[in-house]
């Protein structure tokens, strides 16, 4: 497969044709997990450290349960009770982890960055699980497979992300995914919530959620970020419902196939009305949550192979 990533830190460093490797692979995987025996080999032997400095459900639950799935030893790293708490310092706590020979080290970390300077101090294959407002790679992957199944196709499309776009990773992830694969992409928000130097990203903005939706095939609601935000971005959440709220009214501007995303968790009445989100005609949110066990099974099979190339390479070179 075209997949030749030592670690997933980002979407940004990840050509079309990985893109599509990674989708082409977690397609099989969709097809594992809904079987009765959802099992695998492809990381047997292998171990998966998963570090959260941050509070994660679904993500966090997602890497476990695809680690396990691919045979792999999977360890859960309590961080509010590690001795990062204690004062330890990031490259500290990356030789300690270092030193137990992990193959695969999943992290979310608060500040932008932290992961990068994680895999530049360890010796397996690094995937961020997210990293402050910078990028969060499977969210973006596991979202374009989710549009893939439901539109057939991940190219050539209106997708309007609405919401949070400065304070999210998930909208930069996506940002530059869908850029890569040739869609029209829109950012629907209040200007207190679109990021500096917006207008350089090469999409339309707008600040009119109705115009935004006008056509648009994808409808892709962002969550508030109320902890990273450190100042009045919003007058009130009943005023930033009326207007950016996805309601029935406002969602029928845009294309009558369109389908309603969101990675969750979802603040019901605030980004989006409750019926919308349950509507199993329109609203894809429940299939991401699918798609995104798929995707991570995909991405850390891509990299265990990469990963154990690498070391034979190593083995055949120390022996000449």
């Amino acid at each position: 497969m075209s997949f030749r990533a030592r670690h997933l830190l980002g979407i940004e460093h990840l050509s079309p044709d990985e893109i599509r490797a990674v989708l082409d692979l977690a397609e099989r995987y969709v097809e594992l997990n809904r079987r009765t025996v959802k099992s695998s080999d492809a990381l047997a032997g292998m171990t998966q450290i998963n570090m959260f400095f941050e509070n994660s459900t679904r993500t966090q639950a997602s890497f476990e349960l695809a680690g396990k799935r691919l045979g792999a030893d999977v360890m859960n790293m309590s961080v509010a009770s590690s001795s990062v708490k204690k004062g330890e310092t990031l490259i500290d706590t990356a030789l300690t982890l270092n030193a137990m020979h992990p193959d695969l080290l999943v992290v979310r970390h608060p500040h932008s960055g932290a992961v990068n300077l994680l895999a530049s101090k360890v010796n397996c294959a690094v995937l961020n699980a997210g990293d402050g407002r910078h990028e969060h790679p499977t969210q973006a992957l596991l979202d374009a497979l989710t549009i893939r199944r439901a539109r057939g196709r991940i190219q050539r499309l209106t997708v309007a992300i609405c919401g949070d776009i400065a304070h999210s990773r998930v909208a930069r992830s996506n940002l530059i995914l869908l850029g890569k694969m040739e869609n029209r992409i829109r950012l629907i928000g209040p200007p207190t919530l679109m990021p500096a130097g917006v207008a350089e990203f090469g999409c339309e903005v707008f600040d009119d959620m109705r115009e935004g939706l006008r056509g648009a095939d994808v409808v892709m609601m962002l969550r508030l970020q109320k902890e990273r935000m450190d100042g009045g971005f919003i007058p009130s959440e009943r005023e930033y419902y009326h207007r950016y709220g996805l309601d029935a009214e406002k969602l029928a501007h845009a294309a009558p196939d369109a389908i309603v995303m969101h990675p969750g968790p979802m603040n019901r009445g605030v980004e989006i009305d409750g019926e919308i989100a349950d509507d199993i005609n329109r609203s894809v949110i429940q299939d991401q949550v699918e798609m995104g066990v798929a995707i991570r099974m995909a991405c850390m099979d891509l990299l265990a192979r990469n990963l154990r190339a690498e070391r034979g390479a190593r083995a055949i070179g120390a022996m000449v």
